[in-house]
């Protein structure tokens, strides 16, 4: 059954909210990165959490009005409203008062979820809102999603997803360095401006799949999950978005096999999967590339401090050293140096030598602050350099 969601064999219904859920998550993915990148992602936190109260405030309207409260259009509409209005709080308290935009964000989305909750409440003693099903904003539900419902979602995701796309060179420069942005001629303010805007639209978009509770997590891990493999800001927006895409796809998928679960945190819950793949396991920057990047380094220490000692005709009674330098065909299995060994000794107390003379020469400074001890010298200076060095040391270290 998961395999036929998976390929969207479910149904008509399924496929629309499976396809939605992808698009969100694409655009989630690629405008989350700019918040990440920029150090705003607590921003996308009081938007959503500032979207509570209007819709409970376009419930009340549609149903005072003599309309159905739960019209899909509607409540985003408000949820908009309502969310660029705690935007504009958090602006505010940020730049006109003394408060740090951290305490802002904090002090905007708990008073905009309080009077959210307390709206809700206030509808469930309405004669029609006993059974608006309004809860379902704060984690997400598809059951019962209409086509027209899944139409507005997937192409407010692709309208998103375009405008990041369009926008992505000057979001990229303000994101990164706004000072150096406004010299190169971009409007910060207006591009600060539209960065905040995509984030409210992907995040009014996403109430009726993810909830405003889990919105954040959509637009922040898989930039973050990105970050794990890559440095460029093109390859994170696209490995961000192809993040949110798969983490949609199939947690929507997941959700139609198993009707009684909610479909936002399935697809929280597989971002977060898809996260924890790039922690251990990003080449660059994972915790296993880490592990074995000290372990060969570790290798790299035994076996020239094990070199030395050769040179230097000390007995090596690191167990370690000794396995590595075995391994490496430096020593015979009885600790007798090999010929290849005793070059490679030869060098290595040769590279010390010349190392003490470097550190004493004021000239060389900066060659010696980079040297490890473990690397060639070779890579650091010219053969100018080296063969100056040489004439320095005795004749017989020279040899």
């Amino acid at each position: 059954m998961l395999l036929d969601a998976l390929t969207l064999q479910l149904g008509y219904n399924a496929t629309l909210v499976t396809i939605g859920a992808t698009l969100l998550g694409i655009a989630a993915g690629a405008t989350g990165t700019f918040l990440y990148v920029g150090k705003r992602a607590l921003v996308s936190d009081a938007i959503s959490h500032a979207t509570l109260p209007g819709v409970g405030l376009a419930f009340i309207a549609m149903v005072l009005l003599g309309g159905d409260g739960r019209f899909l259009p509607g409540l985003l509409l408000g949820s908009a409203v309502s969310a660029a209005i705690g935007l504009l709080c958090v602006s505010w308290l940020s730049t006109r008062t003394r408060l740090a935009e951290d305490a802002a964000i904090g002090a905007v989305l708990s008073v905009f979820f309080g009077l959210g909750i307390v709206l809700l409440t206030v509808i469930q003693t309405m004669s029609s809102g006993r059974q608006a099903g309004l809860e379902t904003f704060l984690l997400g539900s598809t059951a019962g999603m209409l086509w027209n419902d899944a139409v507005i979602i997937a192409t407010g995701g692709a309208l998103v997803l375009a405008l990041v796309i369009l926008l992505r060179r000057p979001m990229t420069l303000v994101a990164f360095d706004a000072e150096f942005a406004a010299s190169t001629g971009v409007d910060v303010r207006r591009t600060d401006l539209a960065m905040m805007g995509l984030a409210l639209a992907i995040t009014v978009v996403g109430l009726k799949i993810v909830g405003l509770i889990l919105i954040v997590a959509l637009l922040i891990i898989p930039a973050v999950a990105a970050r794990f493999w890559s440095d460029r800001m093109g390859h994170v927006v696209g490995i961000a978005g192809a993040i949110g895409g798969a983490s949609g796809w199939i947690g929507a998928a997941l959700s139609a096999t198993a009707p009684d679960l909610p479909t936002g945190p399935i697809i929280v819950v597989v971002a977060a999967a898809f996260f924890a793949v790039s922690l251990l396991c990003a080449p660059g920057r994972g915790v296993l590339a880490a592990v074995l990047r000290h372990r060969r380094f570790q290798a790299r220490v035994h076996v020239r401090q094990g070199l030395l000692a050769l040179a230097q005709e000390q007995p090596i009674y690191e167990g370690l050293t000794l396995r590595l330098m075995r391994r490496a065909g430096l020593i015979r299995a009885d600790g007798v140096a090999t010929e290849a060994g005793r070059a490679k000794a030869a060098r290595a107390l040769l590279d010390e030598r010349r190392w003490q003379l470097l550190r004493a020469d004021p000239r060389h400074e900066a060659a010696a602050a980079r040297y490890d001890g473990l690397t060639p010298l070779e890579t650091l200076l010219t053969a100018d350099q080296i063969a100056e060095l040489d004439r320095s040391l005795k004749p017989e270290a020279a040899t």
